[in-house]
């Protein structure tokens, strides 16, 4: 009787596994498609983890390099989440797991903490940056020879704003190179001395500020109904006088910039500019494929045609889109749906001028990088 030895049969099967399964790796990159980690549109806070039946096979056989939950006894009540990481064109879904905080405040005491976004801030002790902007010439017109408005000048400084300004200046109480001015149109070079109850005043430094809104916060620097505003939210990030670029609606959430740089702002305000902005949304029902198509080829609404830059179906049962769009027009996406008859459930910003919400928790702000703000100066079309 042929004896076998157990030693060399575990050998042989686990060299032929392992042979096995290294040729299938091989095979799988020869292929010439890497997996790629990031989506432009699956960025949002509201991620719900749905995916299309034509795009996506059973979730459980792409786990493999995903952490199990540990299961000891100091770490049982540890929650874990799986996190949908991208995909590329016609390749399989990466997935992975991150434990979820137990300070997070949306659990704290099984209940939503309303108030939980005017407590402070995680980038509370970070310095301010000086940005060096000696790279970026100042865009002029014929008309524009470097001079401001005093009362912009003054509001530019913190002082109050325009409006206010313009009553200082009719009183006399704003001197310019030691003359008292009183004209309200008058125009100073950022380089005059200007002088208010006896001190010099300058122009603040720029700053740039980005928010991740929550909701039930409405755009704007003051409300007369002292609801809740975006302010309350940045009100600690400088002591300079900064406004929101562009708005978003009370129940929409994501990427809001603040800036007291009255050039950018106006810049990426313009519709000439078609600054790239990237939305979740979530719909009250499935959209059909005609609906697509429909929005794919323009929708035409009270104020004109509305054309988007691309559409993703994100999630299984089709109520959940990634849109991208550059048309800055008032609830444009909003409208766009309604048009068709769906309701907006949820609409989060996760795509905003080059700028995402990566490390930018809800409710959250932060200061940008001195390359992000050159790069918005000279974003072209």
């Amino acid at each position: 009787m042929k004896k076998h030895n157990r030693n060399n049969r575990d050998g042989k099967r686990n060299s032929g596994g392992s042979s096995s399964r290294t040729n299938k790796s091989s095979d799988f990159r020869s292929q010439g498609k890497p997996r790629r980690t990031e989506n432009k549109f699956r960025n949002s806070d509201d991620d719900r983890g749905k995916r299309s039946n034509s795009d996506f096979s059973p979730l459980q056989k792409y786990r493999k390099d995903t952490p199990s939950t540990p299961k000891n006894d100091k770490e049982d009540e540890t929650q874990y989440k799986t996190v949908y990481k991208g995909r590329g064109k016609d390749q399989k879904p990466v997935f992975g797991s991150e434990k979820i905080s137990e300070h997070n405040p949306r659990l704290k005491g099984g209940k939503f903490n309303q108030n939980r976004f005017i407590k402070g801030n995680r980038f509370d002790q970070e310095e301010k940056p000086e940005y060096n902007l000696k790279k970026v010439k100042p865009q002029l017109t014929k008309s524009d020879s470097r001079e401001i408005r005093l009362n912009k000048y003054i509001a530019n400084a913190g002082i109050c704003s325009r409006r206010d300004a313009d009553k200082l200046i009719e009183k006399g109480e704003i001197k310019v190179n030691g003359e008292v001015i009183t004209e309200l149109g008058h125009r100073v070079l950022l380089t005059d001395k200007v002088v208010y109850k006896g001190k010099l005043i300058n122009p603040e430094k720029p700053v740039y500020v980005l928010l991740n809104k929550p909701k039930d916060f409405i755009t704007t620097t003051d409300d007369p109904m002292n609801r809740k505003t975006v302010m309350h939210l940045v009100s600690a990030a400088c002591e300079e006088r900064i406004f929101p670029v562009g708005r978003l609606d009370r129940n929409t959430t994501g990427l809001l910039l603040f800036t007291n740089d009255g050039e950018l702002a106006a810049k990426l305000s313009h519709p000439a500019e078609k600054i790239r902005k990237i939305y979740q949304v979530t719909l009250d029902n499935p959209i059909t494929k005609a609906h697509i198509e429909e929005i794919v080829e323009g929708i035409t609404l009270e104020d004109g045609l509305v054309n988007v830059d691309d559409i993703q179906i994100l999630s299984k049962d089709r109520t959940i889109l990634g849109l991208e769009i550059h048309v800055g027009k008032n609830r444009i996406v909003r409208r766009i749906f309604a048009h068709l008859g769906y309701e907006v459930i949820a609409l989060d910003r996760v795509t905003y001028a080059g700028l995402t919400k990566k490390d930018l928790s809800r409710g959250k702000w932060r200061f940008l990088t001195e390359k992000e703000v050159i790069n918005l100066k000279f974003m072209k079309k």
